[in-house]
C-alpha cells in the first residue's frame, strides 16, 4: 500500500510538471502519436551530497550577489499562493522546449497536500516570476528531488534559476539524512540540461515514460 501511494503522488508530480501534450494545436496529433508508439525520454541527473562543498556553495552564493536580481522565497500554503503558482508556471512554459500542459489550482492542490512535497515561490521586484518543486524519495528519503522548477520568460536567463538551485540545497541541507540530491530533464530540453549541469548535477541513466506514466484513461482513448 505505501508503494502505491508513492507511485500516484510521482504520477500525479510528472503529469502536472511534465505533461505530453505539445503547445502548438497543428503538432497535437504527430505528438500523440509519438506518445503511443515511443513514449518520451527523461535524462536523470544526480549530486551526491559530499560533493556540495562550502567552495561549490561559496561559488553559487557569489553568482548570486553578482547578480542584479533580488528575490524573496516563501513556501506556498494559502489558497492565493496556488493562484500565483498556477499562472508563473503556465508563463514559464511559454518559452520551454518540453512537453506542457496548462495546470489548475486543483492539480496543484494535490501535490501540495502530500506531508513530503514543498513549493517554493520567487518573488522579484514584487511579482511572483519563479518556483522550485521539492520532494523525496527513498526508503529513508534519502533523495532530495527537484521535482519542476519554472521561472517566467521575463527572468530567464538573468540568475533566478540558481537562487532557486541554491534554495532547493537550503532545504534539503537541514535534513540530515539526504544523500543525494535528483532531478530529471527532457532529453531535449538543451537549455535546461545545460542548467542543471552548471549547479554540478551529472548524467546517471535514461528513463523513457509511457503513456501511462503521465495520461489519464481518458486521454489515452
Amino acid at each position: 500500500m505505501k508503494q502505491s501511494k508513492l507511485d500516484l503522488k510521482k504520477k500525479n508530480i510528472r503529469e502536472f510538471f511534465s505533461t505530453f501534450k505539445p503547445k502548438r494545436e497543428e503538432d497535437r496529433k504527430e505528438s500523440k502519436d509519438k506518445i503511443l508508439t515511443e513514449g518520451l525520454t527523461y535524462v536523470q541527473m544526480s549530486l551526491p551530497v559530499e560533493e556540495i562543498t562550502k567552495d561549490f556553495e561559496d561559488s553559487l552564493k557569489e553568482k548570486i550577489d553578482r547578480n542584479i536580481i533580488n528575490a524573496k522565497l516563501r513556501e506556498a500554503k494559502t489558497k492565493d499562493d496556488l493562484e500565483s503558482l498556477m499562472n508563473v508556471y503556465n508563463k514559464s512554459w511559454l518559452t520551454s522546449n518540453t512537453p506542457f500542459r496548462p495546470i489548475t489550482t486543483k492539480s496543484l492542490k494535490i501535490i501540495l497536500d502530500d506531508p513530503d512535497t514543498t513549493l517554493l515561490i520567487a518573488k522579484v521586484y514584487g511579482q511572483d516570476s519563479g518556483f522550485v518543486l521539492l520532494d523525496f524519495e527513498g526508503e529513508n528519503k534519502e533523495y532530495g528531488v527537484i521535482a519542476g522548477l519554472g521561472i517566467v520568460p521575463k527572468f530567464q536567463r538573468r540568475g533566478l534559476g540558481t537562487i532557486l538551485g541554491m534554495a532547493a540545497w537550503s532545504f534539503f541541507k537541514e535534513k540530515k539524512n539526504i544523500k543525494e540530491l535528483r532531478c530529471e530533464v527532457y532529453e531535449d530540453n538543451k537549455v535546461s540540461y545545460a542548467f542543471i549541469n552548471g549547479l554540478g548535477f551529472k548524467e546517471f541513466g535514461k528513463k523513457t515514460y509511457k503513456k501511462e506514466d503521465f495520461l489519464t484513461e481518458k486521454e489515452i482513448e
